[in-house]
C-alpha cells in the first residue's frame, strides 16, 4: 500500500467503478519514489481547491494497475508515475514522470474547469 494521505484504489474493479461513478478523476499510479512523492503531495494540496475532482492513488507494481499501465495513452511511457485524468469514465489526459503544481493545475483547469478559488 502506498503511504500517502490520498485514498487508494487497489483493484481493477475498484478503478472501473470509481471512474464510472465520478465525473472528474485524477489517479496517480506510482511508487514511494522521488519522482512520485511530489505528485502525491501536490494532489493532497489541490484536493480542497478542486472539490469537483476526485483524487486517488494506485500502486504501480500491483498486477491490478494494468488498467492504467496498459492503456494506449500510457503504453509508451517510461518514467513513473503515470498520472491519468478521467472525465465521465473516459481517459482524457495522461502524463508520465514528475509534474509541477503548474503543470497539474493547467491540466485540471483544461479538462475539468478551474478551482473554486479561481472562479
Amino acid at each position: 500500500m502506498l503511504e500517502t494521505n490520498l485514498k487508494h484504489i487497489v483493484t481493477a474493479d475498484e478503478h472501473q467503478k470509481f471512474i464510472n461513478e465520478n465525473e472528474n478523476v485524477m489517479i496517480c499510479c506510482g511508487r514511494m519514489s522521488p519522482m512520485c512523492i511530489p505528485v502525491y503531495g501536490i494532489m493532497e494540496k489541490l484536493k480542497p481547491k478542486y472539490q469537483h475532482v476526485k483524487f486517488r492513488d494506485m500502486e504501480f507494481d500491483s498486477p491490478e494497475s494494468h488498467v492504467i499501465r496498459n492503456t494506449p495513452e500510457c503504453r509508451g511511457f517510461i518514467g513513473i508515475p503515470f498520472t491519468v485524468y478521467y472525465k465521465k469514465g473516459k481517459l482524457v489526459k495522461a502524463t508520465t514522470s514528475i509534474q509541477s503544481m503548474e503543470q497539474i493545475t493547467t491540466i485540471l483547469d483544461t479538462q475539468f474547469g478551474t478551482s473554486y478559488e479561481n472562479r
